[in-house]
């Protein structure tokens, strides 16, 4: 009982957290697109993404550090934990100086002679490539820190950090307009600056407020053989995941143009902005996971890989269906001159993730168990399978949503994977998971779907009406979710839950 108060705590502050980052990021989307133009914008986001090409390293080393965090907090072995934060440390080091030669040799390389960039920009591109790399180094060194920090539990700190760090965001923004200099270089200069004061700030929070994260220079060859050996694996996994998505972004721009690219800038904002909250949940849920299998307590553990998925969806799609729905109007709100595609390749992003929601859940099972070298190799062939599915159509003329339907399809297919792999290391019911992940999801979005469709056709006459139909539509998948999404003992803890909230005010 108190492991679920813990948990349903820190997914309330992450999703306060998650709110107050999704009202700003939305907004400040929309003046940058206004500000920057769509060339701009395009530029940004394809360039930048060649970085995050070169960041794959960083993502698999976060789930490799969160991973052997957790399972030694599990086991309350400080000492050990303090081990693997040291190397942790080293490793980072390691990576920071490997992303740094690639991005200033291949990377650089590839977006002067490959990227269809305007001539008259060039310098600007040049800008915001070495600005990129300057900041996905920094953030590169804060992995240890942050994923720390989560392992801890300590999610109201991790909340504060991330609010901070979008509100100078915001005031980037809000300045912008009023700048003299160049509004591409300039924002990817203040951006780099954010990146430098988020990296003290988390150095200095843990310092004070965890123990194990105490460096001390000493070198454990089995340690770092072991978390390099795992996160080796994870390696493979992150370059197959940025690797079909920005890999795509690219295929896009060589096969069309920044414009495009602008268009998938949107469609991801949208997507992160929303899929944020699902972060936010399923961060709160990750490392009591990890610690359940480190416990040995598989019965627990299967319940909570049971409901993260469950809940991971019901929440994903309360949120999602509406926008997809109403994409088109509610992206005329929102930026008034939409760019062409940014519709249909926002409905086909969302609808991706879907398979990404239901998979968090059993791929941080699958790294608690440290079996992941066959699972690794086998959901990154089918991830990266995508790109030479994009270039064929793109070669044969295809347009660009094409990229979008194969990603998707792609994703349903590494779901099923996850499911027969998981069942070796942490063996459970397939008709258990059926029961009560699959049939409760397909059972809100059937019953969840008729009414708003039937009400935007008829009733969707201007924008007020719009976002009125907008917020019934979440209201309806939220009631729906709660009389039958939700089993007995759960609608009764939430409702519990709410009525302490009510007495306490």
């Amino acid at each position: 009982m108190d492991s679920n108060k813990r948990i349903a705590k820190n997914t309330i502050l992450l999703y306060i957290r998650m709110l107050i980052i999704l009202i700003i990021s939305l907004y400040t989307s929309r003046v940058i697109l206004s500000v920057l133009g769509a060339e701009d914008f395009g530029i940004y986001n394809v360039v930048g993404g060649v970085v995050v090409l070169f960041s794959f390293l960083t993502n698999a080393m976060t789930s490799s550090t969160q991973r052997f965090l957790n399972y030694n907090i599990g086991l309350n072995d400080e000492k050990k934990t303090n081990k693997v934060f040291n190397t942790a440390l080293i490793i980072h080091f390691t990576i920071f100086i490997l992303v740094l030669v690639l991005s200033e040799t291949v990377g650089l390389w590839f977006v002067k002679t490959q990227l269809n960039i305007p001539a008259d920009r060039t310098a600007a591109m040049l800008w915001v490539y070495q600005m990129s790399v300057f900041t996905s180094l920094i953030n590169i060194m804060v992995i240890p820190y942050r994923s720390s920090i989560i392992a801890a539990e300590k999610m109201s700190i991790f909340a504060f950090i991330s609010i901070f760090e979008t509100c100078l965001k915001l005031i980037i923004v809000l300045i912008l307009p009023y700048v003299a200099a160049d509004k591409l270089i300039s924002y990817v200069l203040l951006l780099s600056l954010i990146s430098i004061l988020n990296f003290i700030i988390y150095e200095e929070v843990c310092r004070r407020k965890l123990s194990f994260t105490r460096f001390y220079l000493q070198w454990d060859k089995a340690q770092y053989k072991e978390q390099i050996s795992f996160s080796g694996w994870y390696l493979l996994g992150g370059i197959a995941m940025v690797g079909s998505k920005q890999g795509s972004n690219i295929l896009i721009n060589i096969f069309f143009n920044v414009a495009v690219n602008a268009s998938v800038g949107i469609a991801n904002q949208v997507r992160n902005a929303i899929y944020g909250f699902i972060t936010s949940f399923q961060t709160a849920f990750n490392p009591p996971i990890v610690k359940l299998y480190a416990a040995g307590e598989s019965e627990e553990l299967h319940k909570l890989i049971y409901r993260s998925s469950r809940f991971s969806y019901f929440l994903l799609f309360a949120l999602s269906f509406p926008i997809i729905l109403f994409c088109k109007e509610i992206l005329s709100i929102w930026l008034v001159d939409v760019p062409k595609y940014a519709v249909i390749f926002t409905q086909l992003v969302m609808m991706e993730s879907f398979a990404e929601a239901l998979s968090s859940p059993l791929s941080t099972a699958i790294g608690a168990t440290g079996n992941v070298q066959k699972y690794q190799l086998c959901v990154s062939l089918i991830i990266l399978l995508s790109l030479p599915l994009i270039y064929i159509s793109f070669r044969l003329g295809a347009e660009p949503k094409i990229a979008f339907i194969i990603n998707l399809i792609i994703s349903a297919t590494a779901l099923l994977y996850r499911l027969l792999y998981i069942k070796k290391y942490v063996p459970y019911s397939f008709r258990d998971y059926c029961c009560q992940v699959i049939l409760p999801c397909l059972k809100i979005t059937l019953l969840s779907i008729p009414v708003p469709i039937i009400l935007k056709y008829y009733f969707c006459k201007s924008t007020i009406s719009t976002l009125i139909i907008f917020a019934l539509s979440i209201l309806i998948s939220m009631i729906t979710i709660y009389l039958v999404g939700l089993n007995k003992n759960e609608r009764l803890f939430i409702t519990n839950n709410i009525t302490r909230l009510l007495r306490k005010r």
